[in-house]
This record gives C-alpha cells, structure tokens and sequence, in this order.
C-alpha cells in the first residue's frame, strides 16, 4: 500500500468538481459550439427553431406530461424561482420549507420582500430535513427538491398528495436529470443548465402543470411586476414563452451549449443513463467514506443524500476536537492543497454551511476520475492533519 505522506501519482483527468456551474460533458470542447447561430437575432427563424429543438428535447428526456409547459426564462433559476414567487404567491397561505442557503433565501424573499402575511416556515438544520408530514397542502407549498449547499433531498414525492389544493413550487435545480421527479405531484419546476447538463448559467428553465397556468390567468397579484417576472397579459398566459419566444435577449451560444449537453444525454441513456451515471458516482464516494474513517456524509439518513451535490464533513477525533474556526481553516487548507496540485477544483463547503467538502458528483462527472480523487483527498487530509 502507498504511504498516504506520499502523493498519489495519477491525477483526476478532469478536476472540475464544482457544484456550480458544474463540469462540461465529457469530451466537451469549443467545438460543441460551432453551429451557433451568433450574430443572428433570438427572433429569427433559424434561432427560435434551434431554441424549439431545445424545448423538445427537454420535454423529451424529461418524459413531461402532455400537458405541461416548458419555457426559457431571464436570470437563472433564481429568475424562475423569483418569477413564480411574485406573480403566483399570495392567493392563499403558504409553507415554506427550508433546510439549507437557497431555501432560506426564498423564505427572506418572501416574508421580508412580498411580505405576505400568512407564511408558515418549515425549517431544518443543515443535513436533515423538516417534518414533511406538518405540510399544509390546503396551502402553498415551495420547496428545493435538492439543497445544493446542504447535500440533503426529498426521498420522494410520495409525501405530496394528488388531490391537493394549493400549488407545489419546487426548486429542483441540481435535482432535475440526476433524480427522479414526479411530475404530477409538482406544479412548478425550475431549473438551470449549469447544474447536471453542464451547461451554460444565466438562462433558468420553467415548468408548469395545468393547475400552475390556472393560477396565473385567475389570481392578480395585488404588487407591481417588472416585465421580465410578467407571464400573462389581459389576464391570459402569454404562451409564446413556451413556444419558443423568449422574454428577452438569450444567449444563442448557451442554447447551442444546451442542446449539445442534452445530445449527449441521450447517447448515455437518457433520463436514466444520467440518473445512474450520478448515482454510480455517488458510490465512488460512499465507498470511500466506508473505508477512509476520516470523512462521513453530513446528512444522515442514506435516502436523504443527494447524488449530485455530495456534502461531506470531516468526522477525524482530532479535527472534530477544534473550535469551529480552526475546523474551517483545516477544511479550507485541505481544500486549496488539491487546488494548487490541479487534482480538484471548486470543493470547499458552500460559505454558509458546515465546515467540509463538496463534491459534485452529478452526470457529466467520470467515476473514474473520483476513484483518483479519493485517493489524493486522504493524502491532503493526511498532509494537512501531520501539521496541527
């Protein structure tokens, strides 16, 4: 066996593990890109037709009801996430549930910036969940489907009834393609390309059911509401955003970069080729944990890890033992030893969390190149905890 004080001598082919914007496919190069239709208007013919195929295949991998909508939308997934908040909430009380960053920051949105006056906030720790069972589904209910900053998903939706009657708005952007989202019990889904396709950030994607477009064309939200946030005009949805318009100028390069990632989705197996894509690699991860001792998942219960953003805390007696501030300054060490080595790029726990690790481990992620990094974080870990 290698002397752990010895460096490993095979580096991760590709070391990006970023859990956002993630790593490209594998095998991405500019290339991908060289049919986009640059310097053409978003408007023209030639683009809404490639924007329409991006719609198509999205609606395609996604296996979406017949009668959902999808669309492009401004400013990422929190744009759609932002979107749906201010033209849908307030026309019955809503929980919010939050268990990690991005869901707290849509419970500020909406306590302190629609300051709605009925709003039940559901909260857990990081890497645990709220009681699902106190949901209100006489209410509203907004939730991330996956904490990105967290590592901690739903299981499933078997906890969301079918005959419910407020809506279920979920942010499922590091979830959607690597997990399996049922549909019909989710009325709005949003998301981004940068997350488990790999793509390009700016744009967010929008799904909506039948009961979503509902409440747009009957329910007045009592707040102006800037143009890039309005989806009905008159009272009646403005359907050409899922038909291939766009609310603004879009970034022809990033549809190409889409289209490419979701080309690719498809040699792999599609919907299922990824989802088990990330779970192997996730595998990769949970095994080492198992033998390394150091290192241990930070949610608990197995069915509640995510498969893409995996968060890890660093469980060592000795490190444990540190104050808070001396635990993230061995994590953050640790860290930017395998930065300035090239071995992982981007792995530190997201600021607000726990001090620990990150490891994207979604779609366009090789377990191989994982197998290499396990090998080289015991070896910064080693490095790092032979100089306390």
């Amino acid at each position: 066996m290698t002397d752990i004080l010895t460096a490993p001598a095979v580096k991760p082919v590709n070391p990006n593990f970023s859990s956002g914007p993630c790593s490209k496919r594998p095998g991405w190069t500019l290339d991908a890109l060289s049919g986009a239709l640059v310097g053409r208007s978003h408007r023209s013919k030639p683009a809404k037709a490639r924007i329409e195929k991006l719609l198509s295949l999205t609606r395609e991998l996604l296996a979406l009801p017949d009668d959902y909508l999808v669309g492009i939308v401004p400013a990422s997934d929190t744009g759609a996430v932002e979107m749906v908040l201010w033209s849908m909430l307030g026309a019955r009380g809503v929980d919010m549930l939050t268990w990690e960053s991005f869901g707290a920051g849509w419970v500020t949105d909406v306590q302190k910036q629609l300051k709605l006056s009925d709003v039940r906030v559901l909260k857990a720790g990081y890497g645990e969940l709220p009681d699902l069972g106190e949901v209100d589904f006489a209410r509203d209910v907004v939730f991330t489907w996956n904490g990105t900053t967290s590592g901690v998903r739903v299981p499933n939706a078997d906890w969301i009834p079918a005959d419910r009657e407020g809506l279920t708005i979920c942010d499922a952007t590091s979830a959607v393609f690597a997990q399996d989202l049922d549909f019909s019990k989710l009325d709005v889904v949003t998301y981004s390309w940068q997350k488990v396709l790999g793509g390009e950030a700016a744009h967010g994607m929008l799904i909506l059911s039948p009961r979503a477009v509902e409440r747009l064309e009957t329910f007045t939200p009592d707040r102006p509401l800037p143009k890039i946030f309005r989806m009905t005009k008159g009272g009646k949805l403005m359907a050409d955003i899922f038909e291939g318009a766009t609310i603004n100028t879009i970034s022809m390069l990033a549809i190409e970069d889409a289209v490419d990632a979701m080309e690719w989705a498809k040699t792999v197996g599609g919907l299922r080729g990824l989802q088990a894509r990330a779970d192997a690699n996730t595998k990769v991860i949970a095994d080492w944990v198992a033998r390394a001792g150091w290192a241990d998942f930070l949610p608990k219960v197995p069915e509640t890890r995510s498969n893409t953003s995996v968060c890890l805390s660093i469980v060592d007696p000795a490190v444990a033992a540190l104050d808070e501030e001396k635990r993230a300054a061995f994590a953050k060490a640790l860290v930017g030893q395998l930065d300035k080595a090239g071995v992982a790029y981007d792995i530190g726990a997201y600021r607000d969390a726990p001090p620990g690790l990150r490891i994207w481990c979604g779609s366009t992620v090789e377990s191989s190149d994982l197998e290499k990094l396990t090998a080289w974080l015991d070896f910064a870990f080693a490095t790092q905890k032979a100089a306390l």
